[in-house]
Parts: structure tokens; C-alpha cells; sequence
């Protein structure tokens, strides 16, 4: 099936913004998480997860408003995410977050083994896939370790 640049262009955007709301339900759940630990674990969890998973956030969406731009594409406004349903356990909201981020970075392994980067992107779209997996990749191993040392 033949289709036009434009369209190839928009559902990669499209699959960029899929991760991106992903990444955006992370930040929310471990925001939450944050609230429901201990101030030690908090600051650990801050460090370790919640500020990596911001800048992958940030990253990707800017990746998705500039590659718009330079193709004269509709830009998407994202919206801030809810952590879901309220637990007390931020072992919930971790494990939800983990879920997050690991569909985040399947999408965006999809979309770069789908060649849609190289047939229609740009070197600055590529880079920005690349740097936010690299920035996420760790992030739910590490989201399972503190939540085993939190747990003693």
C-alpha cells in the first residue's frame, strides 16, 4: 500500500505522542508515590526515577512539537496525566509507573524497527528517540530495586 510522506509523517508523530502520554502517566504516578513514602525513599525515588522520567517527558515532547514544526504539521498540546485510581501502597504507583515507561520505550522501539524514522524523519527526530530510550531504559529495573529496599 503507497502512502504520501505527510501521511507516514503523522502517524509517526502519532506514535511519538502514544509514548509521550505513557511518559506522562509515569511522572504522575511517581509523583504520587513520592507522597506516600518515607522522606529518604522519597528523596531516592526523586533522584533515581522521577527526574529521569521527567527529562525523557520533556524530551519527547519536544522532539514531537520541533519535528512538527519543520514539516508544518499540526503540534499536540499534552495533558497532564493522572496516577490512577489512589492506593496508599506507592509500590502501586511504582509498578504503574514501571508499566509506563517500559510501553513507552516497546512504542518507541516499534516505531524506530518500523524505518518510518529513516524513510521520513530527520536526524533530530532519530536523536531524540535515541536519547529518551537510553534516558528510560534503566528505569524499571532500578523502579524495582528501591521498591525491594523499601520494602525491608
Amino acid at each position: 500500500m503507497a502512502y504520501s510522506a505527510d501521511e507516514a509523517r503523522r502517524q509517526l508523530l502519532d506514535d511519538v505522542a502514544a509514548a509521550t502520554d505513557q511518559l506522562a502517566l509515569a511522572v504522575a504516578a511517581l509523583g504520587e508515590a513520592y507522597e506516600e513514602l518515607d522522606e529518604q525513599t522519597a528523596d531516592r525515588l526523586e533522584e533515581e526515577l522521577f527526574r529521569p522520567v521527567q527529562a525523557g517527558y520533556a524530551r519527547l515532547r519536544r522532539t514531537h512539537a520541533e519535528f512538527a514544526e519543520r514539516h508544518r504539521l499540526p503540534t499536540r498540546t499534552f495533558q497532564r496525566s493522572s496516577g490512577g485510581l489512589h492506593s496508599a501502597d506507592p509500590r502501586v504507583y511504582v509498578e504503574r509507573a514501571v508499566e509506563a515507561i517500559e510501553g513507552a520505550d516497546q512504542g518507541l522501539a516499534e516505531l524506530q524497527d518500523s524505518m518510518l524514522p529513516v524513510e521520513v524523519g530527520d536526524r533530530e527526530l532519530r536523536d531524540g528517540l535515541s536519547d529518551v530510550r537510553e534516558t528510560i531504559a534503566e528505569l524499571p529495573a532500578r523502579a524495582r530495586r528501591l521498591m525491594r529496599a523499601q520494602g525491608r
